[in-house]
């Protein structure tokens, strides 16, 4: 860390000219180089200023950090605070989740079934037990996986953090690479899992089952399952509601009942004496059972063959 001033270094003020600045290296130079008795330290630190003020784009930086009232400890040690900030943060990288769909019916979905779900994941290689082989640590990136830039715009110093190319954001290199899955500590696997689909689960609902995603860099993703309704048996859900596509014939029209084969069993529902066909008949509290209760919609459909 160096929290030397480069300009009083030069013996040149902060607003000098380039040329003033080398003008100023080139007598100092000669005046101490080693090979003419001066000293070796103090002409390494002239050099070290002179590099940094005549490049306009590393002297604008300098400036910048002298100026900066969170560089107590000089340029370098700014950069180090967020590097340390950096790698702290890349410790507690999460794998990306897993999406899955899991198709079930509106009867599964009011009778809350127990699914079997099948799907192709990244599983731990077995061989190197998900390490990808032999590895070294990262010295690019210090073991965080990502390396710190500082990007100057001339008013003030942005840092970025971006993936390290020498890792692959891993935070190690590998020296010798696993022979089965050639580094990457994965192997493509066919998993079976069990899920308790809940009463009343609706059209896009997500389930979250942690741990049973695509294994990565020694950890398990999560695995996210999303529901799609099917209509089934001319049953519908809307919300709470249970819906029913009712097709009558004429000899039903003229009946007493109409028969519904609903979830939890057949259910006789009573005909008005007025039949409006564009109008559902409705029966209270048949429907789903969740924070609200649902009814029972009925959608009546006349279907007869023309005399």
């Amino acid at each position: 860390m160096n929290t030397d001033n480069y300009y009083d270094i030069l013996g040149v003020k902060d607003n000098s000219t380039t040329e003033d600045i080398k003008k100023a290296y080139r007598k100092l130079a000669k005046e101490n180089h080693p090979d003419k008795g001066g000293d070796e330290t103090k002409f390494k630190k002239i050099t070290e200023a002179y590099e940094t003020l005549s490049d306009q784009n590393k002297r604008t930086q300098y400036d910048n950090s002298k100026n900066n009232p969170f560089a107590k400890n000089g340029f370098d040690g700014f950069s180090s605070a967020f590097n340390d900030m950096f790698r702290a943060s890349s410790r507690k990288q999460k794998v990306a989740p897993k999406n899955i769909n899991l198709d079930i019916s509106v009867i599964e979905s009011y009778k809350a079934v127990k699914k079997t779900i099948t799907y192709h994941r990244k599983g731990m290689c077995d061989t190197c037990g998900g390490k990808g082989g032999d590895k070294k640590f990262c010295h690019e990136c210090n073991g965080t996986g990502f390396v710190v830039r500082q990007v100057n715009n001339g008013f003030f110093i942005q840092m970025v953090q971006t993936q390290c190319s020498k890792c692959g954001g891993n935070g190690e290199q590998i020296t010798n690479a696993c022979y089965v899955c050639r580094g990457s500590g994965q192997k493509n696997e066919l998993k079976n899992i069990d899920i308790s689909v809940p009463h009343g689960a609706d059209n896009g609902q997500f389930f979250k089952l942690q741990n049973m995603g695509d294994f990565h860099n020694g950890f398990f993703g999560d695995l996210i399952v999303r529901v799609n309704i099917k209509n089934e048996n001319n049953f519908e859900k809307i919300g709470q509601h249970l819906v029913y596509n009712c097709f009558m014939t004429l000899d039903n029209i003229n009946g007493e009942y109409i028969v519904v084969p609903h979830p939890d069993g057949d259910l006789n529902v009573k005909l008005p004496k007025s039949i409006d066909t564009s109008k559902p008949l409705r029966v209270k509290g048949k429907g789903f059972r969740n924070e609200l209760l649902g009814d029972l919609i009925i959608n009546q459909f006349l279907k007869f063959d023309k005399i």
